[in-house]
C-alpha cells in the first residue's frame, strides 16, 4: 500500500481562536561565545553552550541534537491524565533530527517550529521528525511556520518526505496536498502547510525536509568501504568539537607506490552543510563507483588519486543543522579566516591541500566542494572568473564536459564570479592560495529535481538515484 497521505477533502489552513500570531523561533541563547576564545585547547566535555550540553562522541549512538521536542504528545485543551490515540506524539531527539515547538492551533491543525541552528538562530530550514499515537485515518494539517529561506524549491513544487516504520521508502507528499503561501497571521512570512491523513496506527511516521543521511550512516558506509578493499586507505585528520572524526579517504591503485610514479590528485570535499544532505549521497556514489570494477573507474584509479573528505561537518549533521556548527560557525564563509579551535576541519585540510600543491611528482589537479541547492534545479557549477584568459578557458572545460555527458546537468544554473562576499568560500579561496593551474568549482546538486529535456516538468530525484 503506498504511503501518500492523500486527503479526500481538505479545509484550507486558516486562523483560529487565540492563534499564535509569532513566526518567530525560541529565543536565541545568551551570547556565550563572548568567552569562547579562553577555552581553546581545552576539553569542554560536560560545558553547557548555547544551550546545548557538550560531551564527548562515542560515535554517535546516543541522541541527537538537544533543544528538539522529545516525545511531545499533544493533548487538547482541557484534558489531562493518560494520553489517548489520536494524541499525537511528536520526536525529533534523534540524530539529525529538527524540530523546536509544537502548537495546537485546532482539532487537526497544528504549528510546527523548526528548531534554529546552534549558536545561529537566524538559520532555520531543515527539519527531520517523527509522529506517532495516531488513529486510523487521522487528518492533519501541518503547518512549518518559521522557514528563514523564503525562496526556495517549495515555490517549484518540491514536497515534503514521508516515510513509516512499515513501509521505510521514503516518499513525497502529493503536490495537491502542499501549500506554500504567505500567512497574514504569521507576519506576511511564509509558511508551508501540508495535509496528511494516518492509515495505520501502529506506525511510526517520520517527515523531513529532503533524503536524511546522518554521520553514522557515513561511519558505516566508510566501514563497508575501507575494511574490504585494497586500493583505499582511510586515516583521521581532525576531530570535531564535540570528538567525531573528520576522515580522508585516499582511493587509488596501488597505494605503496602512490609517491613512485606521476599521477595527478583531485580532491573531494563534502557536507560542509549539514542540511545538504544530497551531497553525501552523491559522495558516496562517487567513492562507490571509483572502488568498482567499472573499466572507466580501473583507469581513473591507475592515472588519479582521489583524496575525498567525506563530512566536514559531523557535529552539524548529528545535531540537525541546516547551515552551521555546532559553534554557530559558516564553514564554507570560513576558509579566508580559519579558527583553530572553531574550525578544526579547515585546519587540517588546508595544509595538506598545500603540500599537495607543492609536490612535483603527484600534484593537486582539482579541488571540487560538493553542495546541495534549495532554490535551483538540477546538477550545476559555481567557479571563478579569472583577468587570465588563458586560466579561465582551462577552468571552463570540466562545466562543458558535464553540460555535454550529464543527464540532468543544466548549464544555465551555472555561473562564475568573483562576488567578495564568497570570498570565504574554498572555491574562491582555494584558488587564491594554491597554483593557477589548480581548478577549484562548487559542485551542486538539487535537493528537489532536475529538468529532463525531453519531457516538461521536474523529475524528482530518489534516495537511490542520488547515490546512483
Amino acid at each position: 500500500m503506498p504511503l501518500c497521505g492523500a486527503v479526500t477533502k481538505l479545509t484550507e489552513p486558516g486562523p483560529a481562536a487565540n492563534r499564535c500570531t509569532l513566526c518567530c523561533p525560541l529565543p536565541p541563547p545568551p551570547p556565550t561565545l563572548l568567552v569562547l576564545p579562553r577555552l581553546e585547547g581545552k576539553d569542554i566535555s560536560g560545558l553547557q553552550i548555547c544551550g546545548i550540553n557538550i560531551k564527548k562522541s562515542e560515535d554517535s549512538d546516543a541522541e541527537g541534537g538537544l533543544g528538539n521536542v522529545n516525545k511531545m504528545i499533544i493533548r487538547p485543551p482541557g484534558h489531562s491524565g493518560k494520553a489517548k490515540k489520536g494524541h499525537i506524539c511528536f520526536d525529533a531527539s534523534f540524530e539529525t533530527g529538527n524540530l523546536g515547538r509544537v502548537d495546537l492551533i485546532s482539532e487537526f491543525e497544528y504549528d510546527l517550529f523548526i528548531r534554529p541552528d546552534t549558536c545561529n538562530p537566524r538559520l532555520r530550514m531543515w527539519f527531520n521528525f517523527t509522529v506517532d499515537n495516531v488513529k486510523a485515518d487521522q487528518r492533519v494539517i501541518f503547518n512549518i511556520v518559521n522557514i528563514s529561506k523564503s525562496a526556495n524549491l517549495f515555490r517549484n513544487g518540491m514536497t515534503p518526505l514521508v516515510k513509516s516504520s512499515s513501509r521505510s521508502k521514503w516518499q513525497r507528499i502529493p503536490r495537491d496536498q502542499v501549500f506554500y503561501y504567505k500567512s497574514a497571521q504569521h507576519q506576511n512570512h511564509y509558511v508551508l502547510s501540508f495535509a496528511f491523513s494516518f492509515d495505520r496506527e501502529e506506525d511510526v511516521y517520520q517527515f523531513a525536509l529532503t533524503y536524511p543521511y546522518s554521520y553514522s550512516r557515513y561511519l558505516a558506509h566508510l566501514d563497508n568501504l575501507c575494511t574490504r578493499l585494497t586500493y583505499t586507505k582511510r586515516e583521521t585528520i581532525a576531530t570535531s568539537i564535540q570528538k567525531r572524526k573528520i576522515e580522508l579517504v585516499t582511493i587509488t591503485s596501488n597505494l605503496d607506490d602512490v609517491q613512485d610514479r606521476s599521477r595527478k590528485v583531485v580532491v573531494v570535499l563534502a557536507r560542509v552543510y549539514p542540511g545538504e544532505s544530497p551531497s553525501s549521497f552523491v559522495c558516496q556514489g562517487l567513492m562507490d563507483f571509483l572502488v568498482s570494477s567499472h573499466p572507466i573507474a580501473q583507469v581513473l584509479r591507475d592515472y588519479i588519486v582521489f583524496k575525498i573528505v567525506p563530512m566536514l561537518n559531523p557535529d552539524g549533521v548529528f545535531l540537525g543543522n541546516y547551515r552551521s556548527t555546532l559553534m554557530g560557525a559558516d564553514l564554507n564563509r570560513s576558509w579566508n579566516k580559519i579558527s583553530e579551535w572553531l574550525h578544526p576541519a579547515l585546519v587540517a585540510i588546508k595544509p595538506i591541500l598545500k603540500n599537495l600543491d607543492k609536490n612535483s611528482l603527484t600534484p593537486l589537479d582539482c579541488v571540487l566542494d560538493l553542495h546541495a541547492h534549495t532554490n535551483a534545479t538540477g546538477i550545476f557549477v559555481y567557479g571563478n572568473t579569472y583577468d587570465d584568459v588563458y586560466r579561465y578557458e582551462r577552468h571552463i572545460v570540466l562545466p562543458k564536459l558535464l553540460a555535454q555527458h550529464v543527464e540532468d546537468y543544466e548549464i544555465e544554473n551555472t555561473m562564475y564570479n568573483q562576488d567578495p562576499h564568497k570570498a570565504g568560500t574554498a572555491r574562491r579561496y582555494l584558488c587564491s592560495i594554491l597554483k593557477e593551474h589548480v581548478n577549484c568549482y562548487s559542485i551542486e546538486v538539487s535537493m528537489y529535481g532536475y529538468n529532463r529535456k525531453a519531457m516538461p516538468g521536474i523529475f524528482p530525484y530518489t534516495e537511490e538515484g542520488c547515490i546512483l
